[in-house]
């Protein structure tokens, strides 16, 4: 493959060159993909077979109505379709969530899909980027999630379950806890685009409890699952208005007849799909085991059908990504444009055994310089051969034993001095960076330092008299805490928003001690007006009403889907 190939991954500026793209611009078989969070075992090479077989048909003829095709999918997986609406993929159903339902502000934590953070910017939203702590394998703590919308003032709240790139995972218990906490916002996206994937618990969707709230919304993708990326299919699953509102939006044959022809042949493959994710999830422990082998290579726990991957210290993600595919034929996801991650991560895909030898043998070579090109990681006598943003993220992690930031201001209160950073404005997010920070340690939500009340600037040492005494008193330093990329300076907040509760509804009940960590936190002499903890979305109901129990207990399963030869999607 041409050198030049790598010269289409600096004209993409938020995710890798599409395959078709590399395949013209190599000699016209692309690379193997390490990239494209796919399902390599499904559809069967006997229903590729059938699809070839009608392809003139499928391609010639308009697809049937997307509600049609959406009635197909919800009895197979016996949902309402009333609850269900079914997009051109993923990201068009997230840009009409954003169009209808965002209003002003959205929560989300990064790193994750790009279009959660890059949509709502595009339409002038504020962004409020809860940054994941690479010192505790990027975790999402929902407790600490919930105190950092609650300052902010968040109206939407966005969690990836599995996370991309990280694979995070968080049990349905704790996330439907979390959605009851946050029933007065707008709106509670839980993306569930990579949860069949998952084996951590034997249903861990909350499709049947999202259709009992007035504000949450499950989106889940279908190219994924299926190994069909170009097809482009998805769907969510609502309450009748949320779904219907986003459905009425949607244009009649927003579905093309590939999706339809897929559609109706899933009811004959159930036992090939089940496989196809019990294969995938045996070969995911695998490769983990076979790349946890590299030396200085970290591979962090994942419920997704993709691994994330800490290269060794001294190695370019990007010059591994290059050298990968123009020395061995093979494309990874370097993840630098990531908002909260950095060039020294790849996100690399689930596939065969096979495949994977070919990946770590050409890491080895990479890596270790067993190639011609010698490797990527330098020896530590040599010093670093890389760029200097990745050499200072090397350091402060090995300074501070991997506590970061937060680690380095620790160490330079207790030094009595402080590093001086002057930040510069982080684009995009909305937020305004510090004019000056305060000398007292700021609180910190969730491992993000918050803005501290407004202090009072130090008091500035008077010039001392001409006089034959004492030597001019030292100018103080003050103390400056370095804040993370991802949330620096203080917190804008909107406009102090009045919701009360409309006569005939019934008294919000007290939040369930459960669930108690993800209440309102009493946080005193805040700058505005934050939203009333407790009080129903759009004075509706909330869910605990609506069911007629504490807010907990989970709704009876139906049994998702429901055709005896299909699995169990959502375990």
């Amino acid at each position: 493959m041409a050198d030049n190939v790598t010269s289409l991954f600096r004209s993409t500026a938020a995710h890798s060159p599409s395959m078709a793209a590399l395949t013209r611009e190599s000699d016209g078989a692309g690379p193997v993909d390490f990239c494209i969070p796919c399902n390599p075992y499904f559809p069967t090479p006997a229903m590729f077979e059938e699809m070839a077989a009608r392809l003139r048909e499928i391609i010639t003829y308009y697809p049937s109505g997307a509600d049609t095709i959406t009635a197909e999918l919800c009895s197979l997986l016996q949902l309402p379709p009333q609850c269900v609406a079914m997009g051109n993929g993923s990201t068009e159903l997230i840009t009409w969530i954003d169009h209808l339902l965002v209003r002003e502000s959205l929560a989300v934590p990064v790193p994750t899909f790009g279009r959660w953070t890059d949509q709502p910017m595009e339409t002038g939203k504020r962004v409020d980027m809860y940054p994941l702590q690479e010192s505790s394998g990027f975790a999402l703590d929902l407790a600490q999630y919930a105190e950092f919308i609650r300052a902010r003032g968040t109206r939407v709240a966005v969690i990836c379950n599995p996370n991309n790139p990280d694979g995070g995972f968080l049990h349905k218990h704790a996330i439907v806890q979390f959605m009851d906490a946050m029933a007065d916002l707008d709106l509670v996206v839980i993306d569930e685009s990579f949860l069949e994937f998952a084996d951590a618990e034997h249903e861990p969707s909350v499709v049947q409890e999202a259709m009992l709230r007035p504000n949450v919304i499950v989106l889940r993708s279908l190219g994924k699952n299926f190994g069909l990326h170009g097809i482009r299919f998805g769907y969510l699953v609502a309450n009748p208005a949320l779904a219907g509102r986003v459905r009425s939006m949607l244009p009649k044959w927003n579905l093309n007849s590939f999706a339809e022809h897929v559609v109706f042949m899933l009811k004959e493959h159930g036992a090939e799909y089940a496989q196809s994710l019990h294969q995938v999830r045996r070969d995911r422990m695998d490769m983990s085991g076979q790349l946890s082998s590299l030396p200085g290579l970290t591979v962090y726990p994942s419920q997704g059908n993709f691994l994330f991957v800490r290269l060794p210290v001294g190695a370019e993600g990007t010059v591994v990504r290059d050298r990968m595919l123009t020395e061995h034929r093979i494309l990874v996801r370097e993840c630098g444009n990531k908002i909260g991650s950095s060039s020294r991560f790849l996100r690399l895909v689930v596939r065969p055994q096979v495949d994977v030898r070919r990946l770590v043998s050409g890491l080895e070579q990479v890596l270790y310089g067993t190639s011609r090109r010698g490797a990527a990681v330098p020896e530590p006598a040599t010093g670093t051969g890389y760029s200097s943003g990745t050499a200072a993220v090397d350091r402060l992690v090995s300074e501070t034993n991997g506590s970061g930031t937060r680690g380095l201001a620790a160490q330079a209160v207790g030094a009595g001095t402080a590093p001086g950073i002057a930040a510069a404005p982080a684009a995009g997010t909305g937020m305004p960076l510090p004019a000056a920070a305060s000398a007292a340690p700021a609180d910190t939500f969730g491992g993000m330092p918050m803005p501290a009340a407004a202090s009072p600037a130090p008091p500035q040492p008077q010039t001392p008299r001409p006089a034959p005494a004492p030597a001019p008193q030292p100018v103080p330093v003050p103390q400056v805490v370095p804040q993370p990329a991802a949330a620096q300076g203080p917190v804008t907040y909107p406009e102090p928003v009045s919701l009360p509760v409309p006569e005939p509804v019934p008294a919000p009940q007290p939040v369930p001690a459960a669930a108690a960590a993800f209440a309102a936190p009493q946080v005193p002499q805040q700058p505005s007006g934050l939203t009333p903890p407790g009080v129903p979305a759009r004075g509706g109901l909330t869910a605990a009403q609506v069911r007629g129990t504490d807010g907990l207990s989970a709704a009876p399963a139906t049994g998702w889907p429901g055709a005896q030869s299909w699995p169990n999607a959502a375990g």
